[in-house]
């Protein structure tokens, strides 16, 4: 069973396509259709970073088309998304996955985020940075003695008015 799409997600990908590219896209067609050649996604990709696909197809038989997908693929690798965000070429040209191909568009606008040659509109939450915290020895020794909540409390803890299950019956 093919996961769930979300077209809330699916409009705001090409939202964000849209303002990147600079021109609106066809959105009398389907978000998969719209997306199956690689075309957009490929010009999309030049213009983030400019030059990094030198030939897209625009005409020609499915392979020709799917090599477009492939090398924005690449290309997605190259601009940071990391390789399991990045959908494969059967999931959108065959539409086994068209959620996983959201995901990636989303991936590069949080990527893009990170990037300083980015100005760009914004999609999503911003990522994580790094933040690491530097704690002395006495520091790390005092927190030895303390116990966390996470292990609970036992305060007051008895077994009175346990009830496992159904009290044994014997009947004569």
């Amino acid at each position: 069973m093919p996961p769930k799409r979300d077209a809330e997600l699916e409009k705001q990908a090409l939202d964000w396509i849209e303002a990147n590219m600079g021109a609106p896209v066809d959105r009398k067609k389907p978000y998969d259709d719209l997306l199956k050649d690689g075309i957009v996604l490929c010009n999309l990709m030049n213009k983030l970073m400019p030059g990094c696909i030198k030939k897209i197809d625009t005409k020609g038989g499915g392979f020709a088309l799917m090599q477009n997908i492939e090398r924005f693929q690449a290309a997605a690798t190259k601009w940071g998304v990391p390789q399991n965000e990045v959908f494969q070429t059967v999931d959108l040209w065959e539409k086994k996955n068209i959620p996983q191909v959201t995901l990636c568009i989303h991936a590069l606008a949080r990527i893009g985020q990170t990037r300083d040659d980015y100005t760009g509109p914004q999609l999503g939450p911003k990522m994580a940075e790094k933040n690491e915290r530097q704690f002395t020895e006495a520091q790390l020794l005092e927190a030895k003695n303390t116990v966390s909540l996470q292990y609970g409390s036992n305060k007051g803890a008895t077994q009175a008015g346990l009830n496992m299950g159904k009290p044994r019956s014997i009947n004569d």
